[in-house]
C-alpha cells in the first residue's frame, strides 16, 4: 500500500488498514464482519487530541480561539480535502452498488476514513506516528491560513448563543436510506425551541447545514 510507504510505515498488521478502507456496502458484499466505522470512532479522538496538544503548546491563542481553530480543521469539509490530498479513492473499498453510484468519492466517507486511518495508525505504530502524518498533513494548512480554511456554522451559531446563555442541541429526526447510502435530517433547537433544520448524507454535515440555516435566519431577522 503506497500510503504506507509514504509514511514510512512497516506493518505486520496490514489487515487493520484493509479494515480502516472497507466500507459497510462492501463488506456486506463479501460476508465481512469489521468495516471502518470503530476504528473511526478511535481516530476521531486520536485526532482531537493531537489538534489540541499542538495548539496548546504551539500558540498562545486562549480557549475560545483554540476552540474555533481545532473545529475548522477537524470539521468533515477538511478531513475531506485530507483524504483527497493522500489520494484516498485509490484505497476505499465499497460494493458494487456503491461504486456505481460514485461511493469512492463519496464526501461523507472520505472523511471518516481519514479518522479511521488515524486509529489504525494509533493502534499499529503508536500515538507519535499517528502524530506525525497530522503534523505532516493538517498543520501546514494552519500555518497557512489559521482562522480561513472552513466556516464552521456549528461553532459560529454556538458562540452567538452563548452571549445569551441558552442551549444548542441537535436532534436526528429522520433517517432514509439503505444503511451504506444514509440521509440525515437534523434539527437545530435552541433553547426548546428548532431554529432550522439540516439535511445531508451524514449527521456532521446535516449538524452544519442546519447551524448555517439558523445563522442565515438570524442574520435576516438582524
Amino acid at each position: 500500500m503506497k500510503l504506507l510507504d509514504k509514511f514510512n510505515i512497516k506493518t505486520n498488521n496490514i489487515h487493520i488498514y484493509d479494515t480502516a478502507f472497507s466500507h459497510s456496502s462492501y463488506c456486506n458484499e463479501h460476508g465481512l464482519t469489521e468495516n471502518y466505522q470503530r476504528l473511526e470512532f478511535l481516530g476521531d479522538k486520536v485526532l482531537d487530541l493531537i489538534m489540541s496538544d499542538y495548539l496548546y503548546n504551539e500558540t498562545d491563542y486562549e480557549e475560545g480561539k483554540m476552540t474555533k481553530i481545532r473545529s475548522m480543521y477537524v470539521c468533515e469539509n477538511a478531513l475531506y480535502e485530507y483524504a483527497l490530498l493522500l489520494d484516498f479513492p485509490k484505497y476505499v473499498k465499497v460494493g458494487k452498488g456503491e461504486e456505481l453510484s460514485g461511493g469512492k468519492y463519496r464526501k461523507a466517507t472520505l472523511s471518516d476514513m481519514f479518522e479511521s486511518f488515524l486509529g489504525a495508525v494509533y493502534l499499529d505504530q503508536g500515538y507519535k506516528k499517528a502524530r506525525e502524518i497530522v503534523y505532516d498533513v493538517v498543520i501546514p494548512f494552519i500555518k497557512e491560513k489559521p482562522e480561513t480554511f472552513f466556516m464552521d456554522y456549528k461553532s459560529e451559531l454556538q458562540e452567538m448563543v452563548q452571549t445569551t446563555k441558552k442551549s444548542v442541541n441537535y436532534e436526528v429526526i429522520k433517517e432514509e436510506g439503505p444503511s451504506h447510502d444514509r440521509t440525515f435530517t437534523v434539527n437545530v433547537i435552541v433553547d426548546g425551541i428548532v431554529l432550522a433544520t439540516g439535511k445531508a448524507k451524514s449527521k456532521k454535515e446535516a449538524e452544519q447545514e442546519a447551524a448555517k440555516h439558523a445563522l442565515d435566519k438570524q442574520a435576516k431577522i438582524s
